[in-house]
């Protein structure tokens, strides 16, 4: 049976807590020079990537703000553009985007409506 999308808003959650736990206090020097900090982040983010691919239309229409097709591209960047990929734009996605998309999703979540079933909805 296929997963409610409201499982991939839980991982979304799961993922944005960690990193934010993860990143608490710490500066841009100490995520650089961190090999498992920077590596965990990234994985975080690339958990956040691929559950946001599950969201339906209508989910996502409820956050036009949200630059849903950034958050899905970011995963494939990181898993296939790693190399080109400078520590400070993932510390900036961290800094700057992740609080708000964590509110976001957070507030998705609490009001998560029931949706018609079928292939659209569900993953």
């Amino acid at each position: 049976m296929p997963r409610d999308y409201r499982h991939a808003l839980d991982d979304m959650l799961a993922a944005l807590d960690g990193i934010a736990q993860a990143t608490a206090g710490k500066s841009f020097d100490e995520f650089r020079g961190d090999w498992l900090l920077k590596h965990g982040i990234e994985r975080g983010i690339e958990i956040i990537s691929e559950a946001s691919r599950a969201l339906p239309d209508p989910i996502r229409a409820l956050q036009p703000d949200i630059p849903w097709h950034q958050v899905r591209a970011i995963g494939n960047v990181l898993r296939h553009e790693y190399h080109g990929l400078s520590d400070r734009i993932v510390w900036n996605v961290v800094v700057d985007a992740l609080p708000r998309l964590h509110a976001v999703v957070g507030a998705l979540r609490a009001h998560a409506p029931d949706l018609p079933s079928g292939p659209a909805d569900t993953i």
